[in-house]
């Protein structure tokens, strides 16, 4: 398995009690929402500590994302879960359809313009209002929007490339 299939990858974090059955309340980063509590095993990441538990049910509905885990059945319990990040492992998560990405895939990759010239490595992506932007390493201004065809021309996973139409005097002041 490569770094990248072997890579933990965070759904989502518990942001809090629901009831007093211990079933927790998550703020899920999956698309949609309620993707997080289809898997049935989680990882939580806690106060440095990683923990195995398994969900046993859920419910997405009017907005929210509830999970009952085994072993949690109080709410005090639950209340010793809230700020616990949900990972699993990059492996678990079904496989993308053409053209489309997992954020954790494009961490690392180099990205160049369409002259070849580098811009810099991917530390992280986020959504803004209008569309998903790539953040590069090396300072806060360092951003690229996401649009597939216009600004981002290639994904190359396998080479680790992404070629922009991208001019990098945006950056400069």
């Amino acid at each position: 398995m490569s770094a990248t299939q072997d890579k933990l990858v965070t759904l989502g974090r518990i942001s809090g009690a629901h009831g007093v059955k211990g079933w927790v309340r998550v703020h899920s980063y999956t698309q949609p929402r309620d993707n997080v509590i289809r898997f049935e095993r989680w990882t939580l990441a806690h106060g440095g500590e990683l923990h195995e538990v398994e969900v046993e049910g859920g419910s997405g509905g009017s907005g929210k994302v509830l999970a009952k885990l085994r072993g949690v059945e109080d709410r005090d319990a639950a209340l010793a879960l809230i700020g616990a990040d949900i990972v699993v492992a990059r492996a678990l998560l079904p496989p993308c359809e053409p053209g489309e990405y997992y954020w954790t895939d494009l961490e690392g990759l180099t990205v160049c313009d369409t002259a070849g010239q580098t811009l810099g490595v991917v530390d992280h992506l986020f959504a803004s209002g209008a569309h998903d932007v790539l953040a590069l390493e090396g300072g806060a201004n360092r951003l690229i929007p996401f649009v597939s065809g216009e600004v981002v021309r290639e994904v190359d996973l396998e080479r680790r490339v992404i070629v922009v139409d991208w001019d990098a005097e945006y950056w400069e002041e």
